[in-house]
């Protein structure tokens, strides 16, 4: 992309790209806003020690985009935007930088709406919140939905579930062999969900101390983090590298389903069409990690903040997988491809509708 950077907005569709700086504080970073057919372009703050101003630029943008597929396949009325602050978060973060940050995404005017993401904490979020309404991620204190990691687990159990109902027959996961990669605050919750059901379920995460407890606590069984990807199970859930699915590992894999929490799970898009000639059964990855987000969001509704609404439009990921599936197989694609197409059809949709009602206007 580098030296290219007009040419790729205009390939991929993207509104604006603005760059941000501040001497006083070091701040220095990038807001993408990719598509606000659907709302006002939202997507979270992402604070990372980026080798150089180039990737930052492009991770901005590939997760923009990422967020307006997010939103629209999950049916909530917002559009994709990132942001990307160039930085170690261990090292440099201050009360003076995130106001700084705050007041520049305040200048936006509500085009963009920030919140948590790596590198970046609810405390962040409260400290941006001092300068700017744009933000969607928030303690329960100050009227948002608080730690979302529970409903992102209860999103990808969901899409488990479907997925089961079309491979096994059934979504009952009692006795179904399921191997867990990471076991983080997703990971974790998701496996109590497993548990609670019955599921046989190994687990494997880089930190060997966080496995053992896990494991503990549910009666798990556990394995290396290198190798789970390749058991002899009915589910494989990735809950923490990303392209974990790449051309050494889809050889290996003995699963029937592949769904969990961990973005950009694919290497290539390649690995979504081998996957489907194998016959396994991908979830795509925004579409099995919307939960969090849908419940995070669920503060913009009228009235704000509604604890069982949010959950219950999580719960509805069942629902939102089980169209991609019915897609999948009347179109013939795999289910990588018709998420993307499942979530174009409904920005279409909303934007012809727009364009229909801004035309009718004129004429009153």
């Amino acid at each position: 992309m580098e030296g290219k950077i007009f040419e790729y907005l205009d390939k991929y569709n993207y509104e604006n790209l603005f760059f941000f700086n501040d001497n006083e504080t070091g701040l220095k970073g990038v807001v993408c806003i990719h598509d606000t057919t659907l709302g006002p372009a939202t997507g979270g703050l992402r604070m990372w020690t980026y080798q150089n101003e180039w990737d930052a630029i492009e991770d901005a943008l590939r997760l923009g985009k990422g967020m307006t597929y997010k939103y629209a396949a999950a049916g909530v009325d917002l559009g994709g935007g990132k942001a990307v602050i160039i930085g170690d978060p261990k090292k440099q973060k201050s009360e003076a930088l995130f106001r700084a940050f705050g007041r520049f995404i305040n200048r936006l005017n509500g085009l963009y709406i920030t919140g948590q993401d790596v590198g970046t904490t609810l405390r962040d979020m409260e400290t941006i919140r001092l300068e700017t309404p744009y933000v969607v991620t928030l303690p329960r204190e100050f009227g948002g939905a608080g730690e979302i990691s529970p409903y992102t687990a209860l999103g990808v159990y969901q899409a488990i579930k479907a997925c089961t109902k079309e491979k096994l027959g059934t979504d009952r996961l009692e006795g179904v062999r399921i191997a867990v990669q990471g076991v983080g605050s997703v990971g974790y919750h998701l496996v109590k969900h497993l548990a609670e059901e019955g599921a046989i379920i190994t687990i494997a995460d880089i930190d060997a101390k966080r496995t053992n407890e896990v494991a503990e606590e549910f009666g798990t069984n556990v394995d290396s983090i290198d190798k789970i990807h390749a058991l002899d199970v009915d589910i494989f859930s990735p809950c923490a590298l990303g392209k974990v699915i790449n051309d050494r590992s889809i050889e290996e894999l003995k699963c029937s389903i592949v769904a969990g929490c961990a973005n950009n799970q694919l290497a290539e898009e390649k690995h979504g069409d081998y996957l489907d000639e194998l016959g396994i059964l991908y979830a795509p990855d925004y579409i099995a990690n919307a939960g969090g987000t849908i419940f995070d969001t669920d503060r913009i509704k009228p009235g704000g903040f509604n604890e069982q609404r949010g959950v219950n439009a999580v719960k509805r990921i069942y629902e939102t997988m089980t169209d991609l599936i019915h897609i999948s197989k009347t179109e013939k694609i795999p289910t990588y491809k018709a998420a993307d197409l499942f979530a174009e059809r409904r920005i279409e949709s909303v934007g012809k509708a727009k364009h229909v009602r801004k035309q009718s206007s004129i004429f009153k």
